[in-house]
């Protein structure tokens, strides 16, 4: 049998998924590479696409803000992905077609805003860039990126239907965990989670506050209530 060139190293030999590993080394502490930092997710539908009347003022509060805080800005897509996805979708495009497009569109919003952002040092970066953040910050400015995680035709296919399942939120949440950040804020046109749309049901329930576990047993019994197959998910301690 012909011998294998291998390098010796305490993974030697590994498939990398067995479980036994894994919780070896679940215990190893992971850097965090920039512990203060607060990253700041604007979104597209919920705040970008109002324009300078909802724009303009926030731009203020970012720049004053970044005098006190380290900030990074992360954009959403907003209205103009939704419109390329239904294109997409009419047309059959697969799911990474439409996650690569969507986002392009981001991108453009996180153009919008560095160029907005410019007097308080705001600067564009690309993913590729994250781990230049510390390097810029130390230099008083404020990085802004696009939130679509980079999968683009990667990305996984969705149980259901073809819309790309991790989008711009998931990305803020994503650039914060690489990065090690304080706190993930999601900049939303509504004051927090409610137990539905503010919007349609105006006696939706206001949650300050909530855990992970009771958040995931509440969109479990959502599904639960609407028929979701219950092979397909479990909620942890279920």
């Amino acid at each position: 049998m012909p011998t294998r060139f291998d390098i010796d190293s305490g993974l030697r030999g590994e498939t990398l998924v067995r479980k036994g590993l894994m919780r070896r080394l679940q215990d190893v502490e992971q850097i965090r590479i920039v512990p203060n930092l607060n990253v700041i997710k604007i979104g597209g539908h919920g705040i970008i696409d109002y324009g300078r009347e909802v724009v303009f003022p926030l731009v203020e509060e970012l720049g004053a803000l970044s005098k006190k805080h380290q900030i990074m800005v992360v954009t959403g897509g907003g209205g103009r992905v939704r419109h390329i996805m239904d294109i997409g979708i009419d047309l059959g495009l697969p799911t990474g077609v439409l996650a690569e497009l969507s986002s392009k569109i981001s991108e453009q919003n996180a153009i919008i805003m560095s160029i907005l952002l410019s007097k308080y040092n705001g600067s564009r970066i690309h993913t590729s860039d994250l781990l230049q953040v510390s390097n810029l910050l130390a230099m008083g400015m404020i990085p802004v990126t696009h939130g679509t995680p980079p999968y683009g035709l990667y990305e996984h296919p969705p149980r259901v239907g073809s819309i790309p399942p991790h989008r711009t939120d998931t990305g803020a949440f994503l650039i914060a965990e690489v990065l090690g950040a304080k706190n993930c804020i999601l900049a939303k046109n509504v004051d927090g989670l409610y137990s539905e749309d503010p919007r349609v049901n105006s006696d939706a329930e206001f949650i300050p506050e909530i855990t992970l576990r009771s958040c995931w047993r509440g969109i479990w019994r959502i599904w639960s209530s609407n028929g979701w197959p219950s092979s397909c998910f479990r909620a942890p301690g279920t």
